[in-house]
């Protein structure tokens, strides 16, 4: 740890320096609770603890600050698993399955998971949002789970006529398991429809993995060790 300064300058810095990782929480916090239209820029502000005005010196429009957010909670997770996928090596299977629950888990524990409810809820009214979604988040993540698919098809691991269906099979009920724990979970809605986030993520695959494996020349196990 640092030592402490009492060198009001530095402070002052520092302080400057956090301000924007701030106005993101803030912006994402509020954003999930009340809707992105529903907010206001000063409540953002005023969340973070700013004026209207510091927030529009770091990010001229909400739809702005929106964009900023994706790429901070979501966009920055997309990164990391591009590297991560391209480090890894294996069976393809055990490989996908534990790359897909360790990256997904970061994900739902974090604010990350948040994202996804909120550009569902308003993509149709924000299309610009829509498009940066789909720029920054959906087309990257898409082409990490279809490079490994076209892996296990090219070792002959897998048996898939289409892997771009075959991909978005495996990542849409991860994205509801998000949406889920910012709904229904959110409002203590349905007891009985808790689910294990980790136990679902490695059901979830091997059900997948299996159905690929069909047919496939050198099919592989997808016992994982769950986390």
């Amino acid at each position: 740890m640092p030592p402490f300064s009492s060198d009001p300058c530095l402070f002052r810095r520092r302080r400057k320096e956090a301000r924007p990782a701030e106005l993101l929480e803030a912006a994402l916090t509020l954003f999930v609770e009340k809707g992105f239209a529903a907010t206001r820029s000063e409540e953002v502000a005023r969340a973070a603890g700013v004026s209207k005005g510091t927030l529009y010196l770091y990010f001229p429009s909400k739809e702005e600050l929106l964009k900023a957010v994706i790429q901070h909670f979501l966009g920055t997770e997309i990164e990391t698993g591009v590297q991560e996928a391209a480090a890894a090596d294996g069976p393809t299977a055990q490989v996908m399955e534990k790359l897909l629950v360790t990256w997904w888990t970061r994900i739902y524990e974090g604010p990350a998971s948040g994202v996804f409810k909120l550009v569902i809820t308003e993509v149709r009214n924000f299309p610009e949002i829509g498009e940066f979604w789909v720029e920054r988040v959906v087309a990257p993540g898409m082409a990490i789970v279809s490079g490994l698919l076209r892996r296990g098809v090219e070792r002959g691991e897998f048996a898939v006529d289409d892997v771009e269906s075959a991909a978005h099979s495996i990542l849409m009920p991860l994205i509801l398991l998000c949406v889920h724990k910012h709904s229904f979970m959110a409002c203590g809605i349905g007891k009985d429809m808790e689910i294990d986030p980790v136990q679902f993520m490695h059901a979830h695959l091997r059900l997948v993995f299996a159905g690929l494996q069909a047919g496939a020349r050198h099919p592989t196990s997808t016992t994982v060790q769950a986390a």
